[in-house]
């Protein structure tokens, strides 16, 4: 008998968690190799792997709440089939518990046959029954264990948005959001796109997105450069940045490059577009996009954010400047960014303020810099932008909207008041 989609899921978790990283290639290489599976299984197989993931701290709690040894005491990969099969019985409606029963106790040694059988047995049993931390008495906990974050990042969010708030962004988190994309307004229309895709919904704030459905040809969609994969709230901060046709626009951050083909699609290709990305190897994403969706304006090359060229200083009309952050604002779409150390944050915020300050040195006269980041930490975002203004009397807040948002010049994006990502932005505008 070949792989099961069970057993590979459980074996890419073991490896994962011994690298300490959850790796996308690592799965897809994974499922590649993989001839015998069928499409169903290799879904299924993607669905335990990521939801193992994102479940972990809640699973390992019902694992230690059953069972009968000390959390020490369990092996790592007989914890690791107990993931797997819990998450199949807790998250999962069309896996009869047998099926998820059997399979674990198949796939661990003979001595620990009878432990895992004991551990699912009893929660099939019980599962109405086991106790969570109470919310009133333990509400640390509670959101730690209720949501699967580690007890510091709950505690920060806490600290940060008041325990309501922190449990309603925890909650808003848990939603899969459908994949968006931004049309390709080169080639075609937000109305014809929507009428080609049955069931693709059009975003409530951005100009030129589109919410697909499950079944949605995405690749082939992709292919014919119709559409490339951008959130919401990343089109409402290129919308913010106002690029128009003939401008001079340079990203700074800009790998995988959603960002510089968006502000070439306002600019309707014509003008110019510059790409940078420290990685070399990231630049291939930005290439392969302009050369499928067929933007001529833009070019791409390897630089260091930080240091501005001498040979271009004030010379563009828009800068953006994504850039490298916690990422504590797209737990729903990359879950291993949960069990990150949250103090971590506080080593990006010289990077994001050097970005930032040699981006100012980048903008023309009366020209507009978009900051931005992917996480909701005040420290990255509002404390960031502010401790910048303090310093460069130049710059001021400028005021923006996008579709039905308005902004002062700073705008926090959340999963639970906007439906998107978690996103911040700002628009700064060089006044001398």
């Amino acid at each position: 008998m070949g792989t099961t989609a069970r057993a590979l899921a459980c074996d890419l978790l073991l490896r994962a968690e011994a690298a300490g990283q959850y790796a996308d290639r690592a799965l897809d290489a994974a499922l590649s190799r993989e001839a015998d599976l069928s499409p169903k299984d290799k879904a299924l197989c993607t669905t335990l792997f990521y939801g193992v993931i994102e479940r972990r701290i809640t699973l390992d709690h019902v694992i230690d709440t059953l069972s009968s040894l000390s959390p020490s005491a369990i092996e790592a990969r007989v914890r690791t089939v107990l993931r797997v099969a819990l998450y199949q019985l807790i998250y999962l409606d069309r896996i009869p518990d047998h099926a998820a029963v059997g399979e674990a106790v198949a796939l661990v040694s003979r001595r620990s046959k009878g432990f895992v059988n004991a551990v699912l047995r009893a929660f099939c049993r019980q599962r109405k029954e086991i106790a969570y931390p109470d919310r009133e008495k333990e509400p640390i906990r509670h959101l730690s264990v209720r949501y699967s974050v580690p007890e510091k990042t709950a505690a920060v969010l806490c600290r940060t948005f008041g325990g309501a708030r922190a449990e309603s962004l925890l909650a808003a988190f848990e939603k899969h959001p459908p994949v968006t994309v931004r049309v390709n307004t080169l080639q075609i229309s937000r109305e014809d796109f929507l009428a080609r895709v049955p069931g693709a919904v059009p975003t409530k704030n951005a100009p030129s997105g589109v919410f697909l459905p499950g079944d949605a040809p995405l690749q082939a969609l992709l292919s014919e450069g119709l559409c490339f994969v951008q959130d919401e709230a990343s089109q409402i901060a290129v919308a913010a940045l106002g690029a128009e046709p003939g401008m001079r626009v340079i990203d700074l951050c800009a790998a995988p490059g959603s960002k510089s083909f968006g502000a070439a699609l306002d600019m309707e290709n014509t003008g110019e577009v510059r790409s940078f990305d420290l990685h070399e190897n990231k630049l291939s994403l930005i290439r392969r996009g302009v050369d499928t969706l067929g933007i001529t304006v833009l070019t791409a090359a390897a630089g260091d954010a930080r240091r501005a060229d001498p040979a271009v200083l004030g010379t563009f009309d828009r800068v953006i400047c994504d850039v490298p952050c916690s990422g504590f604002g797209v737990l729903a779409k990359k879950p291993d960014i949960r069990y990150k150390d949250i103090d971590e944050a506080a080593g990006l915020v010289p990077v994001q303020a050097a970005i930032l300050s040699a981006a100012a040195e980048l903008v023309s006269p009366g020209g507009i810099l978009v900051y931005s980041t992917c996480t909701i930490l005040p420290a990255e975002n509002e404390e960031q932008v502010k401790a910048f203004l303090a310093t460069h009397g130049e710059f001021e807040l400028s005021p923006f909207s996008v579709g039905e948002i308005t902004s002062q010049g700073m705008l926090t994006l959340a999963p639970d008041t906007h439906g998107t990502d978690g996103f911040f932005v700002a628009r700064l505008k060089k006044i001398k």
